[in-house]
C-alpha cells in the first residue's frame, strides 16, 4: 500500500465582531511582532463547534459572555511566522452576536494585555498594528450588513463525542 502524501490542513479559528455605540471590541495582545490588535479570536478546540468556540474565546480574551447570533463570513488568510518562517493558513469563522455579562474577576487569556473599544476611524488609523488584515476586513463586512444564519454551520454529534481520546 502506497503512503498518502501529507495533506494541507489549515488552522481553524473563530472570531467575534462586537459593536456597541459605534465602537468595536478588540483585544491588544503581546505577539512575537510586539503588541497587536485583534478581534477576540482563537483556535477551534477538539470537541467543540465553531459557535461554542467563539463564545469560549470571547470569554477567555475579554471576560465577557458572548452569544453568537449570525455568521459574518468565512475567511482564509496566509501568514508567515516571524520567528520560525512557518507558512500557515488560517480558516476563520467570524460571528456577531450579543455581548453579555462582564466577569471582572476573570483573568484574561495568556498574552492578552487588555481590551479596547475602537471606532472604525481608529481601526483604520491603527491598521499597521493589526494582527492580520482580517481584523479590518471582518469589521467592514459586518458594517456592510453581511450576515448568514447560524444554521449554515452544522456540527455533527460525532465531533462532540470521544474528545478525551483525541
Amino acid at each position: 500500500m502506497r503512503a498518502m502524501p501529507n495533506r494541507w490542513k489549515p488552522n481553524v479559528t473563530v472570531a467575534a465582531i462586537i459593536e456597541r455605540d459605534g465602537r468595536f471590541l478588540l483585544v491588544e495582545e503581546d505577539t512575537a511582532d510586539g503588541l497587536r490588535l485583534n478581534n477576540p479570536a482563537g483556535h477551534l478546540d477538539p470537541g467543540e463547534s465553531p459557535i461554542d468556540a467563539c463564545a469560549r474565546e470571547v470569554l477567555e480574551e475579554t471576560a465577557h459572555d458572548f452569544a453568537p447570533a449570525a455568521l459574518v463570513g468565512v475567511y482564509l488568510n496566509r501568514f508567515t511566522r516571524t520567528r520560525t518562517g512557518d507558512d500557515i493558513t488560517y480558516l476563520r469563522f467570524v460571528f456577531t452576536g450579543t455581548l453579555g455579562t462582564h466577569h471582572g474577576w476573570r483573568a484574561l487569556d495568556e498574552g492578552i494585555v487588555r481590551t479596547v473599544w475602537m471606532t472604525l476611524e481608529e481601526l483604520h488609523a491603527s491598521a499597521d498594528r493589526h494582527r492580520s488584515p482580517l481584523v479590518l476586513q471582518c469589521v467592514q463586512d459586518y458594517l456592510a450588513g453581511q450576515r448568514a444564519p447560524l444554521g449554515l454551520i452544522h456540527t455533527d454529534a460525532s465531533v462532540l463525542q470521544g474528545v478525551a481520546a483525541l
